[in-house]
């Protein structure tokens, strides 16, 4: 008798996908950061879908092998990564618990939302952004470029630490 090979589901392949570290911010899943956008099966292979932060992301290569390691060291052989450029990713599609990590880490987490109309994204301006060290909104941009494109310098006026803001886009 033939044993029947059941292919995992979607909640399994998403918590294995879940030990995937973003390579920029490791606190960070890619699950957490958004970027897997969808999971699928054709036939035998797995069909992974992401979206990166940006189209020019240098980490893309990095996460796709993170992917196919954890997802081959489950028995997973037949797999294939997609790439999705639109709609363009948004921190709106970060979990909480990726807002809560990037608090922990030490940085202020997007306090506002991207908001998508035809296709173009619009921020709200004016954000208070809590210094993530000791929480306290008199904070100041020292710099809209931080340690990566997407976030923003800021020092805290309480603490006087500065900190880096990941920038809602």
């Amino acid at each position: 008798m033939n044993a029947v090979v059941q292919r995992p589901g979607t909640d399994q392949l998403m918590s294995w996908l879940a030990t995937v570290s973003d390579p920029e911010i490791p606190v960070l899943s890619i699950v957490d950061l958004g970027l897997v956008r969808k999971l699928d099966w054709e036939g035998d292979t797995c069909v992974v879908t992401i979206t990166p932060t940006y189209s020019g992301c240098p980490a893309m290569q990095e996460i796709q092998t993170g992917i196919r390691d954890v997802l081959q060291a489950q028995g997973v052989q037949q797999l294939r990564i997609d790439t999705q450029l639109s709609p363009a990713w948004t921190t709106d599609w970060m979990t909480q618990r990726g807002r809560e990590q990037l608090q922990g880490y030490g940085i202020a987490p997007p306090a506002e939302r991207a908001i998508n109309i035809s296709g173009l994204t619009r921020r709200t301006h004016d954000v208070v952004v809590a210094c993530p060290l000791c929480g306290s909104d008199h904070t100041r941009v020292i710099s809209q470029f931080g340690s990566t494109a997407c976030k923003a310098l800021y020092r805290c006026q309480a603490c006087g630490e500065p900190f880096d803001y990941f920038k809602a886009h």
